[in-house]
C-alpha cells in the first residue's frame, strides 16, 4: 500500500510489526464516508463531535515509540474511530480502550466488533483517570492531550511499561515517552511537536 511506503516508511519509521500492521488495518474503514477519498492522505480527519481520527504517520511514530510486543495488554485512551485500537490489536495481546463521548465510543464498539477486532474491549469514560480495574498496563497510547501528564496513568504503568501522550495546550503540545522501568522509577523524554485535541475530563485542580 502506498501510504505506508510513502508517508511512514520514508519518513522513518522501522519497526516491520508496525509497518505491517499499518500496511493491514485499512484507515478508510475508520474515516466517515464523505472523506473516504482522503483516507490515504497523511493528515487528521474530523470524525463528528470536534473530533479527529490522526494522521497515518502520527499513529505509526506513537506505536513505534511504546515498542509493543505480542504478550502485552494496551490501554488505548480516546478509542474516536478505533483506529488507533485496530493498529494496536495487531501487535499486542489485549487493548482495552476508552472513549468519551459515548456516541463515538458506541460506533468504534460496533465498528471493531463487526472487523473482527475481538481482543478490543471498549468502554466510555474518563481517559484522564485510564482503567484501574484493567490496569496495569505494558502500553499505553493517548490520542488527546492534556495539560499535563495524568497521575492515574502513569500509575497503571506496569513496570517495565511504556506510555506516549501530546501534553500541552491548543496553542502548544509535544509528545512525550513516559517509562517505568522494573523497579517503578519513571523516565520522560520530549519526542516531538504534535497537535491534537484537548483531553476532555481532566480536571480543572
Amino acid at each position: 500500500m502506498g501510504m505506508v511506503e510513502t508517508q511512514i516508511e520514508r519518513r522513518g519509521i522501522r519497526d516491520p510489526r508496525v509497518l505491517e500492521a499499518m500496511r493491514t488495518v485499512q484507515r478508510g474503514d475508520f474515516v466517515p464516508p464523505p472523506y473516504a477519498d482522503q483516507a490515504e492522505s497523511d493528515r487528521p480527519l474530523p470524525i463528528g463531535f470536534d473530533q479527529t481520527i490522526s494522521q497515518p504517520y502520527i499513529v505509526a511514530l506513537m506505536t513505534e515509540l511504546v515498542r509493543p510486543s505480542q504478550q502485552d495488554r494496551a490501554l488505548d485512551v480516546g478509542t474516536g474511530s478505533g483506529y488507533q485500537a485496530a493498529i494496536l490489536s495487531r501487535l499486542v495481546a489485549e487493548v482495552f480502550s476508552i472513549e468519551f463521548v459515548p456516541e463515538l465510543g458506541n460506533q468504534a464498539r460496533q465498528r471493531l466488533a463487526s472487523l473482527g477486532y475481538d481482543n478490543v474491549t471498549v468502554r466510555i469514560g474518563n481517559g484522564y483517570e485510564g482503567w484501574p480495574e484493567q490496569a496495569p498496563f505494558d502500553v499505553i497510547v493517548v490520542a488527546a492531550a492534556p495539560r499535563m501528564i495524568p497521575p492515574a496513568l502513569t500509575e497503571q504503568l506496569a513496570p517495565g511499561g511504556r506510555m506516549v501522550l501530546p501534553v500541552g495546550s491548543r496553542t502548544g503540545q509535544d509528545l512525550w515517552l513516559v517509562e517505568k522501568d522494573n523497579q517503578g522509577a519513571i523516565t520522560r523524554r520530549k519526542v516531538a511537536a504534535v497537535a491534537f485535541v484537548p483531553m476532555v475530563g481532566e480536571s480543572e485542580g
